[in-house]
């Protein structure tokens, strides 16, 4: 009869994440080169570099208005229908999940957390930097300008720099930084900088961005790609911190210290595929003295030990009364057979009526001559 225990996903995902990391031997953890400082360096300057082209109305602002009045999607229409769909490859909620997904699947691999936090992270600077621009210039996209040859700057909008292109270079360009050999890393970066350039240029050809915003958004998500080295030490602390509250909530658990209702949903997350078992609460206070108390206490064999010190010899009686004494078999309890047997640490300090310390043989001896020899012996 078979009676292997049978786990739900979810139990089966922390079963193989409660094992040791299995990444390749040579797989480590990206750090900040002086190559990546300086590729940083540079995007950060070209990103400045843009924004302040824009803030002054330069020549960008008239190669803005110029591919405006083009209007590629006039131009090219028979491209619409399938540019409508490439662009979703820059929208957030569909890219994120895909994206996750494959991150998933690769955390279950490797049995770590890393991949899904470090997508996490990055998505959450994302947000900060770009978001942040966003509402501060406030820029108009071209189908809502009002000025020909303006800015549009500080008007309400929301669309410099652009989101989609920001988002397609950080979601594709992550499974290349996540990448566990140089050619499959190579090959990553190469898919992931085609998709975000054809997001980018879609939606100008849609004519939802301005070109300043896609050279924008392409440099944003590259500063967050080449600064991720500086947050491994942070997501090193936050993976082991999902452990940790883990652990927290096994002994909370075991303990009673948490409702009912509340242990009931989380026990698939904190069983870890048998790893662990919930316990009642008064299992775990009383399981060490009550496993103890179901021992049998041995008894001595008084009889015999009088019987043999009354028909031998005084010097006889002694020496197999001493070796009686010290016999693991005939030693006399240290409690009464109807109390059950504690351990000495939970012996109360208070000390009995009598000595706990091995007879004397003489002691003994003498004892032995007085007994009584039992009755028919």
């Amino acid at each position: 009869m078979r009676t292997d225990q049978i786990l739900t996903r979810l139990e089966r995902v922390f079963a193989r994440l409660d094992r040791e990391p299995e990444r390749p031997a040579h797989l480590q953890t990206p750090q900040m080169s002086r190559h990546r400082v300086v590729l940083l360096g540079s995007t950060l300057a070209f990103y400045l570099a843009i924004v302040v082209a824009v803030l002054t109305t330069s020549w960008l602002v008239r190669l803005d208005w110029q591919i405006m009045f083009f209007r590629p999607y006039e131009q090219w229409p028979q491209l619409h229908a399938f540019l409508d769909y490439l662009v979703v490859l820059g929208q957030r909620g569909p890219t994120a999940v895909m994206v996750a997904a494959w991150l998933g699947w690769r955390s279950w691999r490797q049995h770590t957390l890393r991949p899904l936090i470090t997508l996490g992270v990055a998505l959450l600077l994302l947000n900060i930097t770009v978001g942040s621009v966003k509402l501060g210039l406030g820029r108009l996209g071209p189908h809502y300008a009002t000025e020909i040859g303006s800015a549009e700057l500080f008007a309400g909008g929301d669309i410099f720099p652009s989101g989609h292109t920001a988002n397609a270079v950080v979601t594709w360009g992550i499974l290349a930084y996540l990448a566990s050999t140089g050619v499959t890393r190579r090959v990553l970066s190469v898919v992931s900088a085609v998709v975000s350039l054809s997001v980018g240029a879609t939606t100008v050809y849609l004519g939802t961005h301005w070109v300043s915003d896609v050279l924008l958004g392409w440099s944003a998500g590259l500063l967050i790609l080449l600064a991720l080295p500086w947050f491994e030490p942070l997501i090193a602390r936050t993976e082991a911190y999902v452990f940790d509250v883990r652990e927290l909530l096994r002994r909370r658990a075991e303990t009673g210290r948490m409702p009912a209702p509340v242990v009931s949903v989380l026990t698939p997350l904190l069983s870890a595929g048998g790893k662990w078992q919930l316990r009642p609460a008064t299992e775990v206070a009383g399981g060490a003295v009550g496993g103890v108390a179901e021992e049998p206490v041995p008894q001595p064999v008084r009889g015999t030990v009088a019987a043999a010190t009354a028909t031998a010899p005084a010097s006889t009686a002694a020496t197999a009364t001493a070796v009686t004494v010290h016999s693991p078999t005939t030693r006399p309890a240290a409690h009464p057979a109807g109390r059950p047997h504690v351990i000495r640490s939970e012996r109360t300090p208070v000390t009995p009526v009598g000595s706990r310390r091995p007879a004397h043989t003489e002691r003994a001896a003498a004892r032995g001559a007085a007994a009584r020899p039992v009755a028919g012996g």
